[in-house]
């Protein structure tokens, strides 16, 4: 997780996912750094959901409650959806500290 964290703040990539059992742990530690914004998804409308409106650059996937189909879909919604931006850009200009 800090690879991939530390990968996009530092501009080499503007997303990427982890996957663990719960999705718990890896999103703490990846939230630990600043300019990431890292959600847990286990349907593809949160995920979908953390991109519209949070503009979350790390997917965060619970292995233990998703299939591998349904990670496949999940991964993709992520991917293919785009940030609103207007009212949600300024809660996630209040992200980092």
């Amino acid at each position: 997780m800090h690879p991939l964290a530390s990968a996009i703040t530092a501009d080499e990539f503007k997303q990427g996912i982890l996957v663990c059992g719960s999705a718990n742990g890896v999103c703490i530690t990846a939230n630990k750094h600043r300019g990431i914004r890292a959600a847990i998804a286990w349907e593809p409308e949160l995920a979908s959901l953390a991109r519209q409106h949070n503009d979350a650059n790390i997917l965060c996937v619970p292995a233990r409650f998703v299939s591998e189909e349904a990670a496949r879909e999940i991964a993709e919604k992520f991917l293919s959806t785009e940030f609103e931006g207007g009212r949600h850009q300024t809660r996630v200009n209040k992200i980092d500290c």
